[in-house]
């Protein structure tokens, strides 16, 4: 009685977790939402403009573009030794975190906590050209 008991159980445990995990696997991931990060980006334009006198380095055309790639903008030195493409997973990283992904660089920002912020603002960053 006891190992049918048992047999049971774990039956049981199976389906829970094959039930679980169709769920888990069959529902998407929220899209980024472009026009969200835009106005999570407010905080950012600050610094990060188009004009030559800005604090950041413009940002247009920046997915996919190698660090400290702009000739006309001073990156400090972790930066221009980061070797980095801002893909992804770069941007998600140093949007997130940025002294932990690059230690040393300039930018005085403490991160995006919220990882739904950090994808919609690379989501926007994706729609400058």
């Amino acid at each position: 009685m006891r190992n049918d008991m048992l047999a049971s159980i774990a039956r049981s445990s199976m389906l829970v977790t094959g039930v679980v995990l169709a769920f888990s696997v069959s529902t998407p991931a929220p899209a980024a939402d472009a026009d969200r990060g835009k106005q999570v980006f407010q905080a950012c334009a600050a610094c990060h403009t188009d004009r030559p006198d800005a604090i950041g380095p413009s940002l247009k055309g920046v997915f996919g573009r190698k660090a400290a790639a702009l000739e006309d903008y001073r990156y400090s030195n972790p930066m221009k030794r980061a070797n980095l493409v801002w893909d992804d997973t770069n941007l998600r990283a140093y949007i997130s975190d940025p002294q932990a992904k690059v230690p040393g660089n300039r930018m005085p920002f403490g991160g995006l906590h919220d990882p739904t912020d950090a994808d919609d603002v690379i989501a926007y960053l994706k729609t400058l050209k």
